[in-house]
């Protein structure tokens, strides 16, 4: 993974909040309800750390805002089919790897 000289893996995965897209524009464009979710969605769809985004939104079962490219209501009707994940971090990573060495080899 480029653009982690000098820190591990680990340290550059948890330092996503500074990577987001939304690094640096209004909070409150994130925190809507109803039609507006879906302009808060379309921030997500470029942006580089949405997977890490999402698993720290789910590991940590925030309530609020659209996080990783996903509502509140997306986000607890997840959890709700996968009761079974521990770490939804480590689950969204290995798909993330999975996904990448398939696009590598084909």
């Amino acid at each position: 993974m480029a653009g982690y000289v000098g820190a591990t893996r680990d340290a550059w995965a948890r330092d996503w909040t500074s990577r987001g897209v939304c690094a640096g524009k209004d909070p409150d464009a994130l925190f809507v309800r109803g039609k507006a979710q879906r302009a808060a969605k379309v921030i997500c769809k470029s942006c580089p750390v949405v997977a890490e985004c999402l698993a720290d939104a789910l590991d940590n079962r925030t309530e609020f805002g659209v996080w990783g490219g996903m509502t509140e209501r997306e986000r607890r009707a997840l959890l709700r089919r996968r009761p079974d994940v521990v770490s939804w971090e480590a689950e969204i990573m290995a798909l993330r790897d999975q996904t990448q060495q398939q696009k590598l080899a084909g």
